[in-house]
């Protein structure tokens, strides 16, 4: 049998939905039958691979290298499932969008800086932000949508379920958007 080709990621969220996957605790024993994790947190790979199968990515899309990374995603994977609310709406992080980029950088690394006051601005430091942040089918096709804040292990465990063994799921009946 050949297993999926796994890759998990998270952009800009809190990485709730990653600790909601390692919730589903003795279940990860029996998806790891069905799946080699090629990409992830949880490994230390550093490149995204060619021909992924799955790749869950959690987290909307912020700066430049998020875009730059979703569409390598995108051309490597077959399937792609937006796992929780920040990658289906942008959810908290796209409340930047607001105030915009500018008084968000001023704000969070001038204002509040007490300690490590920098001269330099943040894009020499960190990639530089998006105008606004964005979901992620507002860049590239996603073709499944999983949400909650963060996602209930159950609900990604029944979805992997269903993916592997090729089954519609009906995700009303283990999730919703904010639950």
């Amino acid at each position: 049998m050949n297993k999926i080709r796994l890759a998990t990621l998270w952009l800009d969220g809190c990485s709730g939905c990653h600790m909601s996957i390692l919730d589903m605790d003795e279940k990860l024993v029996e998806i790891a039958q069905y799946v080699d994790v090629v990409y992830s947190p949880y490994v230390d790979t550093k490149e995204f691979p060619e021909n992924v199968d799955l790749t869950i990515v959690e987290g909307a899309l912020s700066s430049d290298h998020d875009i730059e990374l979703i569409q390598k995603i995108r051309q490597n994977s077959k399937l792609i499932l937006a796992l929780g609310d920040c990658a289906i709406t942008g959810n908290i992080s796209a409340m930047k969008n607001l105030f915009g980029s500018e008084a968000v950088l001023e704000r969070g690394y001038f204002e509040l800086a007490d300690e490590n006051k920098s001269e330099a601005y943040p894009s020499q430091i960190v990639p530089k932000l998006l105008d606004k942040v964005l979901p992620l089918h507002e860049v590239v096709k996603v073709d499944y949508f999983l949400p909650g804040c963060p996602t209930p292990s159950q609900a990604i465990y029944e979805m992997l379920k269903a993916l592997i063994e090729g089954k519609e799921i009906n995700i009303s009946d283990y999730t919703r958007f904010g639950k």
